[in-house]
């Protein structure tokens, strides 16, 4: 990092821990105490529906403490967090192009969304995966992602692999011959709205 003024903040934040404690701290606190609130394990308040915000509380801070004693744990929030920020910028510089192609905001999401919302939902959950596997490291200081690579690699060729790809291969075809098509289904919808109306 450039030696500048504020690259001097950065790495005496980096010094005192901000990065490594402060941060990962914060985000684990967030997202349990969101959860507790949402779920509402520990009930509401007596009276009202609210829920136990005290309680939440004090589960989320002694949750995220517990994390923060681990070294491993942090580091692989860390790196997670950050790798996530990544797949999120790729999707939205990816949208940003597609988005020249059409004359406004409507076209837009009636093409696009439309028609690509499953196929984002799917990269994204598979990139997720491939960002956990490669974020979390075994005793030797490899990661999942590493070893699941060198396995593939020894034994793509054996009969136990290429009759996963098969059934992986027979299921998606089945999948996409069996699913209903648009037309159908607007078929469908226009017949029971015809239905409805002759009675």
């Amino acid at each position: 990092m450039a030696q500048t003024v504020l690259g001097n903040v950065i790495l005496f934040f980096q010094q005192i821990g901000i990065y490594d404690v402060v941060l990962p701290f914060l985000l684990v606190f967030a997202i349990v105490f969101a959860i507790l609130e949402k779920s509402m394990v520990f009930g509401k308040e007596p009276g009202t529906n609210n829920p136990r915000k005290n309680l939440n509380a004090i589960v989320a801070f002694a949750v995220a403490f517990l994390v923060l004693a681990s070294a491993q744990l942090v580091e692989t929030i860390t790196t997670v967090s950050s790798r996530m920020v990544v797949l999120m910028l790729l999707v939205v510089a990816f949208l940003m192009l597609a988005g020249m192609f059409f004359k406004d905001e409507e076209q837009f999401k009636k093409h696009l969304a439309e028609n690509w919302n499953l196929f984002f939902m799917i990269i994204m959950f598979l990139g997720v995966v491939f960002v956990f596997i490669a974020s979390i490291k075994t005793k030797a200081g490899t990661t999942w992602l590493d070893e699941l690579i060198n396995y593939v690699s020894q034994f793509w060729t054996s009969t136990a692999v290429a009759s996963i790809m098969l059934i992986i291969f027979i299921i998606a075809a089945v999948w996409f011959i069996q699913s209903p098509s648009k037309s159908e289904n607007s078929a469908t919808d226009r017949a029971g709205e015809e239905g409805g109306h002759h009675r």
